[in-house]
């Protein structure tokens, strides 16, 4: 972790900003949320966003692989005139709460307790409150934006269109042909990823649920070959660890939820971005559900974008694979934060001229 630490960043920002920096909490006595709000330095009062982490236990930052990408966005969109609140996830950080006992919608009442502090500063425009959400964070934004008056409009960077259980069967289908894996062993891998999504879905007690998976698991296991078996355990996502971080609230929601139950009721400006090597969230997998959802919502204002060359976390990349994310010196592509910042400053501008 310390070689990672050592590696050039150069989009991350360093004090002196040319904004207002302020530490925040807000919430109540069950959940505390700390979080960083920055401030233009020009006459407000400003639009701003909430930024949305991914899925894990999260700082504010967005901390991984060495990179801090809220913390550049953040900079990105402070620099341009639009408030930016950022915040630890529950469990993390300075924020209060159990982190592994939360669910998506759980994240969701946290973003909303944002919102209404947003509300409560009189620096911020109060009709131009918006979202910006990443991966898992992408789920939240329209969650929240669904029964919300409040939010003004919704970036989604790599938000899914279908449940979990899809997204991560087709990524790891994806892996293993990347890796020249045959289809019969592809097959056998989807199942043994549907035996665990299928209990973890229906069964919410998790020491019921991890004795189940155990019991299935090793029954399908018994009717494979010496050969197929071994591949499987030395291959296969589904390991003991893998078992005990999905195996829990979060994993029981996520595996089930369908995004477009939200997506159908978003009329409010939506930009999506999804970055075309993107191997978490594949684009040619989402985008058209997302596409179809908020056309059904009979949204006017949508625009949707895969951007070429971008992975995940929306750096520029070869191949898009996770050794990519902490050896590229980027951050997040230039290209990616302009179309955001463009996008809200038009978006924002027209609402203050309806007021």
């Amino acid at each position: 972790m310390l070689q990672t630490n050592q590696k050039k960043r150069s989009q991350e920002p360093k004090p002196p900003f040319p904004y207002f920096v302020e530490e925040v909490s807000y919430g109540n006595s069950e959940i505390s949320l700390s979080g960083t709000l920055t401030l233009p330095l020009t006459t407000g009062p400003f639009p701003a966003v909430i930024l949305i982490h991914g899925s894990s236990p999260l700082d504010r930052d967005e901390t991984m692989f060495g990179h801090k990408p809220f913390l550049v966005l953040s900079d990105h969109f402070t620099r341009q005139g639009i408030a930016v609140l950022r915040f630890d996830k529950r469990g993390v950080g300075k924020s209060t709460g159990i982190y592994d006992n939360a669910t998506i919608e759980d994240f969701c009442d946290d973003v909303a307790k944002g919102v209404e502090y947003l509300k409560s500063r009189p620096e911020i425009i109060r009709n131009q409150i918006g979202l910006v959400g990443h991966s898992e964070g992408g789920i939240v934004a329209p969650m929240l934006a669904a029964k919300s008056n409040d939010v003004a409009f919704i970036v989604l960077l790599a938000g899914t269109g279908v449940n979990g259980e899809e997204i991560l069967c087709e990524r790891e289908i994806l892996r293993h042909r990347a890796a020249g894996v045959d289809e019969e062993m592809i097959a056998i891998d989807t199942q043994v990823l549907k035996i665990f999504t299928g209990i973890v879905k229906k069964e919410t007690n998790r020491d019921v649920a991890k004795e189940q998976i155990h019991e299935v698991l090793a029954t399908f296991l018994s009717g494979l070959t010496e050969n197929q078996k071994t591949w499987v355990k030395s291959h296969s996502v589904v390991t003991e660890e893998f078992i005990k971080r999905f195996n829990s609230p979060w994993g029981h929601f996520y595996f089930s939820y369908e995004p477009s139950t939200a997506l159908r009721h978003i009329t409010i400006p939506t930009l999506v971005l999804n970055g075309e090597l993107d191997l978490v969230v594949l684009p040619k997998q989402n985008l058209p559900f997302i596409d179809e959802a908020l056309k059904v919502a009979g949204n006017k204002d949508y625009t949707i974008i895969e951007l070429p060359k971008l992975n995940h976390a929306f750096q520029t990349c070869v191949i898009g694979s996770w050794a990519e994310y902490e050896q590229t010196e980027e951050t997040i592509a230039p290209s990616a934060l302009k179309i955001m910042t463009d996008w809200i400053l038009e978006r924002t501008t027209k609402i203050s001229e309806r007021r």
